[in-house]
Order: structure tokens, then C-alpha cells, then sequence
């Protein structure tokens, strides 16, 4: 045998290694989950999610991201298939209106479900005499990253207390570094929408003296009546250690897709998110999984429902 005939022959033979490559890759669909940072809700619960869903014929991975504006984007770029997301912004997006105003709409975007109300935490350090939203005036305050729907969330209160850019330091740190810096004296407060309890608070509250401020009565009603999207919620006693409960608002976690995702693979993603292995997993992995419930999973929904999805529901008795 001669050289030139043996790498012919190896050069064959991995021609036909490789032409089978395809097929059996097309095999496995791979299904990313646009969730936030690792100190928040998002993460922990997308991991959950898609342990429970991943099977033999896809593969589902959480990645954690800026939050809701980030998970859009990437959803709209093609860095991941699916994404947690705020319904405000959720539905800013599909309608181009809030922070969307004069950017190309994103109509591709579809509901996989709603999941569980994410709360509004303002976390303020013990010891500043700060009571109220507004006592924040001159403090420093993270608002969360641009790209989250926290930092969103935030500026909406802020500013229904009163309270306009420059009115008080405004930093752009998740919630994780912003504990931290709570913790070594450099930030006096900082906001965070998680589903309660949250691992940043969980952790700082073991640590240092913090309290949570109140987004209740007349303000509380103002924002309610502004914004659709939020509703009156309450963070309870003992959902951190030592941190007496508040009135807050709150809005809903959804979990999205692109309309460009087949119906058949948002089907069976769907259709595993509400299997019992999803549910032993969610009631025993995190506290807000266990309010991840079929019966809710169509409330609040802003944008359309996809195809596969919708065939889950139909089938489930959920919709008509």
C-alpha cells in the first residue's frame, strides 16, 4: 500500500465519519435559556427548568445574562432559543412602546408561560434613617445593569417618589456585587425584581444589617394605575433572616421564545416544563417554584403564545 493510497483511503473514511455527523447532530436540539445573573431568581430557576426538560433529544441549558432586555435581544439575535423576561418588557417589545418607543418592534416574540410574580425589592441599609423611597435623595443607589428589566423597574419608582436622575448616585451593579458593596460601607441601597427569596438578599441578610423599604399606599396606587403591568404584592416576614416583610409591587416572570422556533420543539419543551419530574423538582429546588403552576401559566400574558405552546394548553384543557 502505497502513502498516497492510505491517506486516500483515511481521507474516505473520514468523509463518511463526517457525513454521518449531521444527521445524528440533527438529532439533538439544543435549547438555551436567556435567564440573569447568578445572585438572582432567574438562574436558579432556569437551571431548574432545564435539567427537568432535557431528555435524550434535546438539550437544555440555562445562561445566565443581563436580565429581561438582554434575553430579548439575544432571543432576536439568535444567541439563545428561549428567555426569561419581565411581562413589561415582554410586552414593551412586541408593541414597540416603553422602552421599545421608536425601535423596530420585536412581533416575533411568543409566550412559552408565565411562571411567578417577581417583586420589587428595595434594600436599604440599617442605620441611614432612610424610611421611604424618597429618603433615598442624595444616597447611592444601584438601579441594576442596562439590559435588565430591574434597572427598568426602578427608575419607575424612583421617579413616582419623586426622584429624577441626579437626584441621587446612581451605580449599574447587579445584585450580587451591590450586597457586596453594601456590605463594605460604599453603597447605602440598591433595587432588585426577583421572585422572593433571592440569593444575593438570602446571603446579605446573614451578614450585614439591612432592611427593606415599602412601596405602598398613595404612590403604590399611582403605580399601579400607570402601569398595567405591575401588580400589589407583599415580601413576607421571614423571607430573609432578621427582615421584617413589606407592601411592595410586582410583575410577572414569563418565559419566551421567537416565533421562528419550531412548534414541534416549544410543544415538548412546554409539555416538560409541566411533567411531574418538572414539578418534583421545582417544589423541592427553590422556594418560587413551587408557585410555577399550570393553572397560572396563561395570566398576564402580553404577547401572543406559540404555536407549540398554545397546542400544550389546548390539549391540557387550559384553553379552547
Amino acid at each position: 500500500m502505497t502513502p498516497r493510497f492510505s491517506l486516500t483511503a483515511a481521507a474516505a473514511a473520514l468523509a463518511l465519519v463526517v457525513a454521518a455527523l449531521p444527521a445524528a447532530a440533527q438529532d439533538k436540539q439544543f435549547f438555551r435559556i436567556g435567564t440573569g445573573g447568578t445572585a438572582g431568581t432567574y438562574y436558579p430557576v432556569g437551571g431548574m427548568i432545564a435539567n427537568a426538560i432535557s431528555t435524550d433529544k434535546l438539550s437544555a441549558s440555562a445562561v445566565a445574562t443581563n436580565g429581561s432586555v438582554a434575553n430579548v435581544n439575544g432571543i432576536v439575535g439568535g444567541s439563545m432559543e428561549s428567555g426569561f423576561s419581565q411581562a413589561d418588557v415582554a410586552g414593551w417589545a412586541y408593541t414597540g412602546t416603553g422602552i421599545y418607543d421608536g425601535k423596530p418592534k420585536v412581533d416575533e416574540l411568543r409566550a412559552i408561560a408565565n411562571l411567578y410574580p417577581e417583586s420589587i425589592h428595595v434594600v436599604v441599609k440599617k442605620g441611614l434613617n432612610v424610611k421611604s423611597v424618597a429618603d433615598l435623595k442624595g444616597k447611592r443607589v444601584s438601579i441594576d445593569e442596562p439590559g435588565s428589566g430591574s434597572l427598568i423597574n426602578a427608575k419607575a419608582i424612583l421617579a413616582a417618589y419623586g426622584l429624577k436622575d441626579g437626584d441621587y448616585k446612581a451605580e449599574n451593579l447587579k445584585p450580587g456585587p451591590s450586597a457586596d458593596k453594601i456590605k463594605d460601607g460604599s453603597l447605602d441601597a440598591f433595587f432588585m425584581t426577583a421572585g422572593y427569596p433571592a440569593a444575593a438578599l438570602t446571603e446579605l441578610a446573614a451578614t450585614a444589617q439591612v432592611e427593606l423599604l415599602p412601596i405602598d399606599g398613595a404612590v403604590a396606587a399611582k403605580i399601579l394605575a400607570q402601569f398595567k403591568f405591575f401588580a400589589a404584592d407583599a415580601i413576607p416576614d421571614g423571607a430573609y433572616k432578621d427582615i421584617k416583610g413589606v407592601k411592595t409591587v410586582a410583575v410577572g416572570a414569563q418565559w419566551v421564545t421567537t416565533a421562528k422556533m419550531s412548534a414541534d420543539v416549544v410543544y415538548q419543551v412546554t409539555k416538560g416544563l409541566w411533567s411531574d419530574k418538572t414539578r418534583a423538582m421545582l417544589d423541592a429546588g427553590h422556594a418560587k417554584g413551587k408557585v410555577i403552576r399550570k393553572e397560572t401559566a396563561l395570566l398576564g400574558l402580553g404577547i401572543p403564545l406559540h404555536p407549540g405552546a398554545e397546542r400544550f394548553y389546548k390539549e391540557a384543557g387550559l384553553l379552547k
